[in-house]
């Protein structure tokens, strides 16, 4: 379906790919997974807009064929007045008219052939979108996406969620060769999520799907493009098997990597005894002896496995505040009615307490952003803060927070450094190089603006974060890293998400948004609730025991206790036949 061969591309003087090669074959599900700006979104619009670019090596991909694209981002503004059954369905509904009025026309006209072609192309046309069936066709897909009775709702009613839904199933009903997904899960929540991954499974046509979503990938995909310092790792097979062989490989190379570096030490003792006697011996004979024990260094350093797809560096963020409040009530909401064309929430009220860690979880379009920024803006008198509080802001939205116009130096000099070496050195630890502060805001990929606003919020210090969706765009890597900062902060956190695992990870307890009001729930109660409603609750507790033998595993490999890692890991595998 797809072949790529030895393809290089460069882009604002940084190497992107590096002679990498992959394919795609018919039918296959395929995740394509890599850290934020490793380019991943610049390889699909290769692969889309191949005339567009300069590069070298080959992208083969048939003349003919199709290709679908759902991007990141949705716009409704053009269509917000069709019915979804008119949007899904208006291509099929093209043809069927001009049918008729092919029809119509032969009634009247001489020119019967040339009519008749005509009404055989189109045949085969609506033919190719599945024909008489078409209709059945998209009511198969809306009740698999749980909209089995939105045909008749306008565009206009949806939330970005359902809308999203609504734009893969039109695509999918294309029958394109290939379909391509830019995150098609950004957003979603845990309702669309479960509908998104009936979607994809159900999908009998080709994917490749850009994705950071943990319960997509483990459930979805069979096959891996993984993209990480310009190569490429292609692997047959599911996500959680991929994950546990870059694990089995880790635990092999490492011990490995020491043996090789006992090694080096070995000869470099031999060598520092033979320069010490030929600083005291001009005997040529034992500088010949120290060179060539220099020689037999350097060859082990040559020999040294680079291995880019096991040793991949987490984001060292790190959450914390001095700025401490007495008090036990950081923040006090009392009868607040947020409301735009009708009313989303009424009569709201809710307290949270000093280091609480609290997730605002409900149903796309039920108004968790809007109260988010309401509490942002802090411009109600139902809203009281603690006069110690002070907060700081992540928005989905980004350019709500930055500057898109702005360099990253430019950004990040708005905050609390002194000088730019403090903001390079800041930069590092997210794993950026110096070159990237010359980088306008607008360049940058989704996950990237987020670490550069998880960069400005760890700046700040602050004793309260306001965080909308903030594992969006991330990367699996910058999830995990964000989790862990987030659980290790000593300050409140207010939290919009709907990243189960981020949530059952971090939080102490969830405010519920339904039916214009919000309840408090213990996670205990939150987890019943979604594994009855959304997920197995079987498959989610084996993925926290899978989650912590790994853990325990990378314990061990800091310890060099090899051994016990291969016993954990043996058990982790077992644990993984049963998800």
């Amino acid at each position: 379906m797809l072949k790529v061969n030895n393809l290089s591309y460069w882009q604002l003087q940084k190497d992107l790919y590096k002679e990498i090669s992959f394919s795609v074959e018919e039918k296959d599900h395929c995740a394509f997974i890599g850290i934020n700006g490793s380019g991943k979104s610049t390889l699909i619009d290769l692969i889309i807009n191949s005339e567009k670019h300069s590069y070298n090596g080959d992208i083969e991909l048939d003349n003919n064929a199709i290709i679908g694209y759902i991007s990141q981002f949705s716009n409704m503004d053009d269509i917000k007045d069709l019915t979804i059954f008119e949007y899904i369905a208006k291509d099929y509904l093209t043809l069927q008219k001009e049918l008729e009025n092919i029809c119509i026309e032969m009634e009247t006209s001489s020119e019967i052939e040339k009519l008749l072609e005509e009404y055989q192309r189109v045949s085969d046309d609506l033919d190719a979108l599945g024909g008489s069936d078409f209709e059945q066709s998209i009511s198969k897909k809306m009740n698999l996406a749980n909209l089995s009775n939105y045909n008749e709702l306008l565009i206009s009613e949806l939330s970005s969620g359902e809308f999203k839904l609504v734009k893969i199933i039109k695509e999918m009903l294309q029958n394109p060769d290939l379909l391509i997904m830019d995150e098609p899960d950004a957003f979603l929540d845990f309702e669309n999520l479960n509908s998104l991954r009936n979607l994809i499974n159900s999908y009998k046509g080709t994917l490749l799907v850009v994705t950071h979503n943990r319960y997509l990938l483990n459930n979805c995909f069979n096959k891996i493009l993984h993209l990480e310092n310009t190569l490429v790792q292609e692997f047959n097979g599911k996500y959680i098997d991929y994950k546990f062989s870059l694990l089995e490989s880790k635990i092999e190379l490492q011990e490995l990597s020491i043996k090789d570096e006992e090694e080096i030490e070995r000869n470099e003792v031999i060598l520092r005894k033979y320069r010490k006697a030929a600083s005291l011996n001009p005997d040529a004979g034992i500088g010949k002896y120290a060179k060539a024990r220099a020689t037999i260094i350097q060859r082990l350093e040559d020999r040294k496995t680079n291995a880019p797809f096991v040793y991949i560096k987490e984001p060292e963020i790190n959450l914390y505040t001095e700025k401490e409040i007495d008090d036990d009530i950081v923040l006090e909401v009392k009868d607040l009615n947020i409301s735009f064309d009708e009313s989303i929430l009424e009569n709201i009220s809710f307290d949270i307490l000093k280091n609480e860690k609290v997730a605002i979880v409900g149903a796309n379009g039920t108004g968790k952003t809007s109260l988010l920024r309401k509490l942002y803006k802090n411009n109600d008198n139902s809203i009281k803060y603690n006069e110690l509080v002070d907060f700081e802001y992540l928005s989905q939205a980004q350019g709500e927070v930055l500057d898109e116009n702005n360099t990253v130096f430019e950004e990040l000099s708005q905050c609390n450094f002194e000088t730019r070496e403090d903001i390079i050195l800041s930069l590092e630890k997210y794993n950026f190089n110096e070159e990237f502060l010359e980088q306008k805001i607008s360049s940058l990929s989704g996950g990237e603006k987020n670490l550069i606003q998880i960069i400005k919020i760890e700046s700040a210090k602050s004793n309260m974060l306001l965080l909308d969706e903030p594992t969006s765009h991330l990367d699996t890597y910058s999830q995990i890293a964000l989790e862990k900062a987030v659980k290790n902060y000593n300050g409140s956190v207010l939290m919009v998400s709907h990243d189960l695992y981020f949530i059952i990870n971090t939080m102490d307890y969830v405010l519920l948004v339904e039916d214009k009001s919000i309840r408090r729930i213990n996670m205990k109660k939150f987890k019943k609730l979604v594994y009855s409603k959304y997920f197995e609750r079987e498959t989610m507790e084996l993925e926290e025991k899978k989650k912590l033998l790994e853990t325990k595993i990378e314990k061990a490999l800091e310890d060099n206790n090899f051994e016990l890692a291969q016993v954990l890991a043996l058990e982790l595998s077992e644990t993984i036949k049963l998800i």
